[in-house]
């Protein structure tokens, strides 16, 4: 049963203090898969979707709009940041409600989404303006949409000559597999390459049924990317991204981002600083492979985009290897070929991972 009230979670053996009170502003939504790995409230699936009374705590740097999307809307239901793609968004319901999300004003039941009239505008702003390369469906979660009308959407934009990449953003083949029937799944067979961004936090969610739902996905012709977020008491430690990304890979999705938490209303409870998520992927890079390293990212707050947060190994005196040394490389500024063979003979990286990292 998908727990949807402060009541079904003190039955489920969740009871939150203040629970009907938080559920009030920001909605609750747990789907039976997801309930089913829940140990307790602050296990890393539950801190994800169980409310806390520090949701209820707004700091002065939160806003309701965390990255400027009103700004960049042109039309209902679309957000127009970049000049060669635009975001869609069709539905503004989703499967599960984490209590970290960035869009948690916008979203949810009652919650008004763009109506057919809506997208005909946005369709036609799309068609109109050819230096639009791909479109992103976002939400909401466009799953949540029935095969029939996200197929129908999925071939007005296969139709346009210059669309030419469609990825669709959703939680839902890992919060409820269940959903990702053959004729969910076929809406993905278009003409149009497709990527399908997995938005996924831990590697207990990739469960036998979605790996499954991510198999059919994959078969019907979707390249499948992963997209996690770094948050406190979930993942933000070595040993959980490291196992997160190893198992993304191993179920057919390219881990593609590691965002930073975004300044949503209560939730600095669970942002790290971003020195601590800098030092979790330089201590990723040599203990993965290449393919399972996403993109450290801050979508900034006013607006401008995501931002790439490193780490960084280029220094002004050299090039910072993997164990964290500078060594001096020919191509680098004032660097002399030398350089090079000083680090071949003192073992150089290839004493660490056995040759050239991934």
């Amino acid at each position: 049963m998908t727990i949807r009230s402060a009541e079904q979670l003190a039955a489920a053996g969740f009871p939150v203090e203040g629970a009907a009170r938080i559920a009030a502003r920001y909605p609750i939504r747990i789907t039976e898969t997801f309930a089913e790995l829940i140990g307790d409230a602050d296990d890393p699936i539950g801190r994800q979707f169980i409310p806390r009374p520090e949701e209820l705590d707004v700091s002065p740097a939160e806003r309701a709009d965390p990255i400027a999307d009103g700004a960049n809307s042109p039309l209902p239901g679309l957000i127009h940041r970049y000049p060669d793609r635009v975001l869609l968004k069709p539905v503004s319901v989703c499967p599960v409600y984490c209590r970290f999300c960035f869009r948690r004003e916008m979203v949810g039941p009652g919650k008004a989404g763009p109506g057919p009239r809506d997208i005909d505008a946005a369709i036609e702003y799309i068609r109109a303006r050819p230096r639009i390369f791909e479109v992103i469906i976002s939400g909401g979660d466009p799953l949540m949409l029935a095969p029939r009308i996200l197929g129908s959407l999925m071939g007005r934009l296969d139709a346009i000559p210059h669309v030419r990449s469609i990825r669709v953003h959703s939680r839902t083949p890992v919060a409820d597999p269940e959903r990702i029937r053959p004729d969910m799944a076929d809406v993905f067979g278009t003409d149009t390459p497709v990527t399908v961004a997995v938005h996924c936090n831990h590697a207990r969610e990739l469960t036998d049924q979605a790996r499954a739902a991510c198999r059919r996905l994959r078969k019907a012709g979707a390249v499948l990317a992963g997209q996690s977020v770094l948050l406190e008491g979930v993942n933000a430690d070595l040993e959980s991204l490291e196992s997160l990304f190893r198992e993304l890979l191993a179920t057919g999705i390219r881990p593609y981002y590691l965002h930073h938490p975004d300044l949503a209303p209560g939730t600095r409870h669970f942002r790290p600083t971003i020195e601590k998520g800098r030092a979790l992927m330089a201590a990723l890079r040599g203990r993965l492979p290449g393919l399972a390293l996403p993109t450290y990212v801050i979508d900034m707050p006013d607006g401008s985009g995501k931002v790439p947060l490193g780490p960084d190994h280029y220094a002004d005196d050299g090039i910072r290897d993997l164990r964290g040394r500078v060594c001096g490389h020919p191509d680098h500024a004032g660097g002399d070929p030398a350089d090079v063979q000083a680090m071949s003979e003192g073992g150089g990286a290839s004493t660490l991972t056995g040759g050239r990292p991934g």
